[in-house]
């Protein structure tokens, strides 16, 4: 059931967003930068926990997810520090995922070549 429900529900935030490409006139960095944002605003409101309960890694790794990890950072930080942490907790709390992206970046840069279409 974990499997499925993960499947599902990671499945119908992708369509969502792919439906969005397809029918309205966003491009896709908009898209992007929205499913982040509204993963910030309910992670926030606390209301993306129990989806992530529910729907386990079908909410963790899509860019929802993402967002709710910036502002469960954001939070904690809040906590700990004070006001401080509104600008360290986001980035802190997704310093592994940035820190990955980044060098393995890198390293298919360095190994496949980039070529420009004609």
């Amino acid at each position: 059931m974990i499997f499925f429900n993960a499947f599902l529900f990671g499945g119908l935030l992708c369509a969502i967003g792919q439906f969005l490409i397809d029918l309205t006139s966003l491009t896709p960095a908009r898209i992007l930068t929205a499913y982040v944002v509204s993963g910030v605003i309910l992670g926030g409101i606390g209301v993306y926990g129990p989806f992530k309960k529910l729907a386990g890694c079908g909410a963790t790794v899509p860019l929802t997810g993402f967002g709710d990890l910036m502002a469960e950072g954001v939070r904690k930080a809040v906590d700990e520090r004070g006001l401080l942490g509104i600008f360290t907790g986001g980035i802190t709390a997704g310093a592994g995922g940035i820190a990955a992206a980044i060098i393995l970046s890198f390293l298919c840069a360095m190994v496949f070549r980039s070529s420009a279409r004609e």
